[in-house]
């Protein structure tokens, strides 16, 4: 059990790491523009309410 409890902390560690890489690469990286062009290709960056939403609050 002492093994497995080593081996989990050692993944939560490095996880943690590679969190805080992530968030530095996005932070403070010149590759940042490039990265987030992602939250315009799944729509979470526009205000707009689609017509199923307008539909619903409507009725």
């Amino acid at each position: 059990m002492k093994r497995f409890e080593r081996v989990l902390i050692k993944l939560v560690f490095i996880q943690f790491v590679f969190l805080i890489v992530a968030q530095l690469l996005l932070l403070y990286s010149p590759f940042t523009p490039f990265l987030t062009k992602v939250i315009d290709y799944e729509g979470v960056n526009k205000q707009e309410q689609t017509k199923t939403i307008e539909t619903l609050l409507n009725q």
